[in-house]
């Protein structure tokens, strides 16, 4: 089961596509304990293993407690390649993470939080992307709201509940 409040369904006018900044957000059951979806969700270096339509490479390059510093090869949703970000991730243990996700494309400030419920595990994903290049603006905005959240929903929830699920 998912709910959406992205953008599309929120955007008060045609303008709104191209604003600076995106607002997605995303609402899923796994139907898994959630310390273990907390594992898979919180192993940054394996993310190219568990998820290869999102991530070619991750490295933690600095870890302090619960914060850390991730260099991640991330696979365009297009198919367009890969690009570099930088993710500067706070743990919270078993109940999700915040990010600060830095690339050429743009700045993401992304919430996972992760709740009990009596069907397993709700995944509530937060992420606001401030969109650096106004060229990818104009059709960036429509693309990350619509066709990105539905790949990522696909290549990473989809896989998550593939590994605990069955």
């Amino acid at each position: 089961m998912a709910s959406f409040t992205c953008g599309l369904l929120s955007t008060h006018s045609f303008l709104g596509w191209f604003m600076k900044k995106v607002h997605l957000a995303g609402s899923y059951i796994i139907r898994a304990p959630r310390n273990k979806v907390y594992e898979i969700l919180t192993d940054f270096e394996n993310a190219p293993k568990y998820f290869p339509r999102v991530a070619k490479s991750a490295r933690v390059v600095n870890r302090d407690g619960d914060n850390l510093v991730v260099q991640v090869e991330t696979k365009a949703f297009l198919g367009s390649g890969t690009f570099h970000v930088q993710m500067e991730a706070h743990l919270r243990p078993n109940e999700g993470f915040t990010s600060t996700n830095t690339s050429s494309v743009g700045v993401e400030h992304e919430v996972v939080t992760l709740e009990e419920v009596s069907e397993g595990t709700r995944f509530v994903y937060v992420n606001d992307v401030e969109v650096k290049s106004r060229i990818f603006r104009i059709l960036g905005g429509f693309l990350i709201k619509t066709v990105a959240l539905k790949y990522w929903e696909r290549a990473y929830i989809g896989k998550l509940r593939e590994m605990l699920e069955g």
